[in-house]
């Protein structure tokens, strides 16, 4: 039972410290408890994506001093105009002691920062202090003075770096990465009340109202989450260029987009219709299949599963019906004829389509207690270094190195893919706003069927009828209702949802007739859909890059022993629900492969349509890509200068603001240097609301009273007519 699991899970983190010490390098253990922590805070993708990386590169800049050959990426270097300055180290001791000790302070105080204020802070600080002190490091020792030849001090000082990186890097940390400017376009979808009938805008993002539990388990004060970082593409990134990037403007409010697909598949267009109802239709279609059935059993080893090429992914919307199967499920992967490391054909695994399909929506939906869906890539790096046949040749070439060596290279080759990942998908999805299946298909619902104008319910707006699975309420159906007042509606063929599960230890909800207008996604009822827009996938694109950086890094597409594998116990591994029926093992010949299994799964858990894929797919490559190709220039020593397009004004450039702090009733004057880019001022408080607005300053000067101001902290942001962005923290005193 899933009790069971919970158990094993907790015994297996009590004791991991002490393992992991004598098995692992010091990285790798701090990077074990950054994972910890993730699981144990709110689930925000963006967010942790940025944590993984900059730990990443702390680890990594803390080994490079001693290396003598690589580049670090913020020690003496300055990045994106953010400057860390370093004047060389010579270590006192023993040089593997100082290096492992520069790790771990940077590590702890950059985790003890970053989860200050996290729901599991407790449990998460007890961790860190515990494995800090098991290396005998002393918590009290904050000295930065590095020149003394201390490791301890070398890592608080490249540390404090990264913590004032953050703090101007367009994340909104100081204000726990709250946005500044975004407002949905619909009202609150309340999917405990049948159908849609409050949306008014059928292709942007709708908020859900509900008693709300993330995916990390965590519930979230608030009955309508806000969107999660739907200005996250204006973060510092890693390896995305000016030449990516396209700055877009909605409501006078600047959306930078990296990687630019266009637009997703519209309804009320004229061309885009026949393929909006198309792809969310095909959702509602395959979550038929969320049932054990005996009767419709498929083999999900890689003989015959896996193995597409990315040149044959769909280019257009249009092309997207060629590759997915409407009705069956799955895409066009036809499998492996030979394992080619044991040159043997893989052996068949065939298991009830329903069992597997839930498995997948469950595995990869990275919940509950999860690390994220980039902080999975790095279990799953980590599960590869680990594993017997592999060995650590950078690239696949040459000898074996170091256990530190390659664990700080890879999680900061693989830490900077998922950060542009996260900016890249986010920027997105800001930007295009795109629905959600949930408010989609009950949308279209509640217009009617699009399929035969001469029969009831008909509207252009409609769901498409596909007999056996969407069809309309007739006279003597069992949904007709009391007084038949549901005929003429449409009904759908698929999972029935929370509402016939009471216990999920024991039940299992099946597959039926139900009416469209109560439609739920494979999710429990208190995490219905993430709450941030769907188009483009975040986890086709974490998923691609990661595989990209992994297929590079190893040398070789296929996991160690040409097969990668995850175990789910008859009755044990589902959560949402009792089950699978029988055992199931996640199978996977190579990265792309995995990374192709996380996108479906997001499709059978009704949280993307094939349109949000795709896109993502493509995108993913390309930021991989691109992110290992910059790893390697500061791994072989180069010296790497960012000549990149900054997306902030910084203060001390351009303006002034005085008198700060400043007493309520007074005056604060903004002051523009010479030759500075001036442009429109808002002031938000702590709430994210804005208490002030000046669209088009004039002159060298611009002054307003604090009458209205109650005393506390607010944030004062300045935009350019180019995109360009400052932020300063003004404090009110009484």
């Amino acid at each position: 039972m899933v009790t069971s699991r919970i158990l094993y899970l907790l015994i297996f983190l009590c004791s991991w410290t002490h393992l992991a010490q004598s098995q692992h390098s010091v990285a790798r253990i701090w990077n074990e408890a950054l994972l910890d922590a993730i699981r144990n805070d709110f689930a925000r993708p963006t967010v942790h994506a940025r944590n993984l990386f900059h730990i990443s590169a702390a680890m990594y800049d803390a080994w490079t001093v001693f290396d003598g050959s690589a580049t670090p990426y913020f020690l003496g270097q300055t990045v994106r105009q953010f400057s860390c300055p370093f004047e060389g180290f010579t270590p006192v001791g023993n040089i593997d002691e100082a290096r492992n000790e520069a790790i771990s302070f940077t590590s702890y105080r950059l985790l003890t920062h970053r989860f200050q204020r996290s729901p599991g802070l407790e449990e998460s600080q007890a961790r860190f202090d515990s494995l800090f002190t098991s290396f005998e490091y002393n918590p009290a020792d904050t000295s930065r003075s590095y020149q003394s030849g201390s490791g301890a001090a070398l890592g608080n000082y490249i540390a404090s770096c990264i913590i004032d990186f953050g703090m101007q890097d367009g994340a909104n940390e100081r204000f726990d990465y709250a946005n500044f400017f975004y407002n949905p376009s619909n009202i609150a979808l309340i999917p405990s009340m049948p159908g849609n009938p409050l949306i008014s805008d059928p292709n942007r993002w709708q908020p859900l109202s509900l008693d709300f539990i993330d995916q990390a388990g965590n519930p979230i004060p608030v009955r309508v989450p806000p969107f999660l970082s739907a200005e996250w593409g204006q973060v510092s990134p890693f390896a995305l260029t000016s030449s990516d990037l396209n700055i877009y403007e909605r409501n006078g409010d600047s959306y930078w987009v990296y990687h630019d697909p266009g637009p997703p598949a519209y309804t009320m267009t004229d061309e885009d219709n026949e393929e909006y109802a198309w792809g969310f239709s095909l959702v509602a279609l395959w979550s038929s299949h969320l049932e054990p059935d005996s009767s419709r059993m498929i083999d999900i080893s890689p003989a015959s599963i896996g193995n597409i090429d990315i040149r044959l992914f769909p280019q257009t919307i249009e092309e997207l019906r060629f590759f997915y199967d409407y009705t069956a499920g799955g895409d066009p992967g036809e499998g492996y004829f030979l394992n080619p490391v044991t040159r043997m054909p893989y052996e068949p695994q065939v298991v009830p389509l329903g069992d597997y399909a839930r498995v997948l929506a469950e595995f990869w939906a990275d919940g509950p207690e999860s690390e994220t869906p980039p902080g999975h890539w790095f279990t799953i790096l980590n599960y590869v270094t680990d594993h017997p046949l592999f060995e650590r040749r950078y690239k696949g070439e040459g000898e074996s190195i170091d256990p530190l060596e390659w664990d700080v290279k890879a999680y900061f080759a693989l830490g900077g893919a998922v950060h542009d990942a996260a900016i890249t998908a986010w920027g997105i999805k800001g930007w295009y706003d795109y629905i959600r299946p949930v408010s989609a298909i009950r949308y279209m619902a509640d217009q009617g069927q699009r399929t035969d104008s001469t029969l009831s319910n008909y509207s252009p707006e409609g769901i498409p009828l596909v007999p056996g699975y969407i069809e309309l309420v007739e006279a003597g159906d069992p949904l007709a209702g009391d007084s038949s007042q549901h005929i003429g509606k449409i009904k759908l063929y698929a999972w029935k949802g929370p509402d016939f599960i009471e216990d999920p230890f024991t039940d299992v909800a099946g597959v039926d007739w139900i009416l469209a207008e109560n439609w739920w996604p494979y999710q429990r009822p208190s995490f219905i859909t993430p709450p941030f827009a769907g188009y483009i996938s975040g986890h086709s694109t974490f998923s691609r890059a990661a595989a990209e950086i992994m297929t590079l890094l190893t040398g070789d597409p296929f996991f160690p022993g040409g097969i990668g594998e995850f175990h789910a116990p008859q009755n044990e591994f589902l959560v949402f629900e009792d089950g699978p029926s029988v055992d199931i093992t996640l199978q996977w010949a190579t990265y792309r492969d995995a990374s192709d299994q996380t996108s479906l799964s997001r499709i059978w858990g009704g949280i993307h349509p094939p349109v949000d894929d795709i896109p993502g797919r493509i995108i993913g490559e390309r930021v991989g890509l691109d992110a290992f190709a910059l790893a390697e220039r500061y791994f072989s020593g180069e010296r790497v200068v960012s000549n990149e397009k900054e997306p902030f004004l910084h203060a001390d450039d351009s303006f002034a603001l005085y008198p700060n702090p400043v007493r309520r009733g007074g005056l604060l004057t903004l002051e523009w240097f010479e030759n500075a880019e001036q442009g429109s001022i808002e002031i938000f408080n702590v709430l994210g609301q804005r208490v002030f607005h000046e669209a088009q300053p004039s002159g060298p000067y611009t002054q307003f009273t604090t009458d209205n101001f109650a005393p506390g902290l607010y944030i004062l942001r300045i935009k350019t007519p180019q995109g360009t962005l400052a932020t300063q923290n003004v404090i009110v005193s009484n």
